[in-house]
């Protein structure tokens, strides 16, 4: 099997590039924009590659994943040289990275470092009542220290409590959906995609003033459904004591916690202040502002790892493997994203114009539902993150307009990226994070398919009530 998946991947890169390089001579007087819409193939078989590899060829996809991503990298930056020139395509790639992937990862990886030197050690009891709290703190959690630093600090806690449990996968499939996506909806911390949109230039707390009901619906549904599917399950439990014995509580590496109010602070500080300063950084202006933010972020980093003990990381599992997988694939996604977003800033006059239609009325303006399901469903089947940039741009990319007037397009787009990228294991990073960790800890997870089951069954008839309620 991984040599099939190689020979996909090796083969549809080959493809791409010749494909995009073909029009490319001809599109070298044009704007990046009205270059042709084979310049999105590369970012679209980035995506699938991402979607399958770890599936079809998890051993291969292990030791490999960077080599495909930067083929797939490089299947753009050729063609765009070749169309626009080195020294544009230089700085479009620079400016990608500079501006937008690399406060993206400082983020990401500040969350993932300081949530890994949190743990939490002892034992609940596995019962109904303590499962659900667990969620619903995770929930809350989420929109603090994000989908990924809540889902890192809790899972294990999760599972050690209900480890002898007979039936417990639907435990974890519900902190999947609850904690790894849809709790993570109400601050830029919380998910990736809103993190892109904060970086954008939406306000930080939109989310939270224009999302809260909808995730109060969701998350108290979801909430009411698991309790009352696990009380179930607990009855049905008949192999002696059905729950591991409880442990006394307790907390290690608490020196993360304030670390953590000062990442929030700095991001929500470096937000509103704004000397007029900036650097000029290879032909890209990086706001004093930014600089900070982004220096003291990798601060926080490096006293996190220097003032927890090794013992917790050990603890908790700890391992940059993760991190270093985001990473090395969203800088390939980042720069396979740039012409996809250039031809959508064009609306009406660039090559996509026929998709935008599909979410735009006769009158120009935006059906919403489309948008939120569009939006949803190929986040479940790729990734949130980036199909949030694209839809963020395709409905005008202006953040004030968006968060203004069309505040309910940008709801629409990200109630969309975050809600669903719970559907598949897919959808958003932690969610295959969470499945790994349960496996390994004894619980049978369902497959890949098998998971669909249970998110379609449980989430799409939830997010079609919000789309009758709050999708306008």
């Amino acid at each position: 099997m991984p040599h099939k998946c190689v020979a996909f991947a090796l083969r549809a890169g080959i493809i791409a590039t010749v494909s995009v390089a073909s029009p490319a001579f001809a599109a070298g007087a044009q704007e990046l924009g009205q270059l042709s819409p084979l310049f999105g193939l590369p970012f679209a078989g980035l995506l699938l590659t991402i979607a399958l590899c770890p599936l079809l060829a998890t051993r291969f996809w292990h030791y490999h994943f960077g080599k495909l991503a930067a083929l797939w990298a490089m299947a753009v930056m050729v063609p765009l040289a070749l169309a626009l020139g080195v020294g544009q395509t230089a700085h479009l790639v620079i400016h990608s990275l500079l501006s937008e992937y690399l406060p993206f990862i400082l983020l990401l990886g500040v969350l993932y470092t300081l949530a890994g030197g949190i743990h939490i050690k002892g034992r609940m009891g596995g019962k109904p009542l303590s499962n659900t709290l667990l969620l619903a703190l995770g929930a809350g959690l989420a929109s603090l220290i994000g989908t990924t630093g809540a889902a890192m600090v809790l899972v294990r806690p999760l599972t050690r409590a209900n480890a002898a449990r007979r039936f417990n996968a639907h435990v974890l499939v519900f902190f999947i959906f609850l904690v790894a996506n849809i709790g993570g909806a109400l601050s830029p911390l919380g998910d990736p995609p809103l993190f892109l949109g904060f970086l954008r230039g939406v306000d930080f707390f939109w989310p939270l003033r224009a999302l809260w009901p909808p995730v109060l619906l969701c998350i108290v549904a979801l909430l009411l459904v698991f309790f009352a599917l696990d009380s179930l399950q607990w009855r049905r439990e008949t192999s002696g004591q059905p729950a591991a014995a409880p442990e006394p509580l307790g907390v290690e590496g608490l020196v993360n916690l304030p670390l953590l109010a000062l990442a929030i602070g700095l991001i929500i500080v470096c937000a509103a202040w704004h000397p007029g300063n900036a650097a000029d950084v290879l032909g890209t202006q990086v706001p004093l502002e930014n600089l900070v933010r982004d220096g003291g972020l990798g601060m926080l980093i490096w006293a996190s790892l220097a003032w927890t003990k090794p013992e917790t990381r050990i603890a908790n599992g700890f391992e940059w493997a993760p991190m270093v997988e985001v990473a090395k694939l969203f800088a390939a996604i980042f720069i396979c994203i740039i012409p996809v977003l250039a031809m959508l800033k064009a609306g009406m006059d660039g090559p996509f114009a026929p998709l935008l239609q599909l979410v735009t009325h006769k009158d120009a303006t935006p059906v919403n539902p489309a948008y939120f399901w569009a939006t949803g469903l190929l986040s479940a089947i790729l990734d949130n993150a980036p199909t949030y940039l694209v839809f963020f741009d395709m409905a005008g990319g202006d953040p004030a307009l968006l968060s203004g007037p069309m505040s309910s397009t940008l709801a629409a787009v990200s109630l969309g990226a975050v809600f669903m990228g719970a559907i598949t294991y897919i959808g958003n990073a932690p969610n295959f994070m969470v499945y790994a960790i349960a496996r390994r800890s004894g619980i049978k997870m369902p497959g890949f398919f098998g998971y669909m089951l249970w998110s379609s069954a449980v989430l799409l008839p939830l997010f079609g009530l919000v789309t009758l309620i709050f999708i306008r």
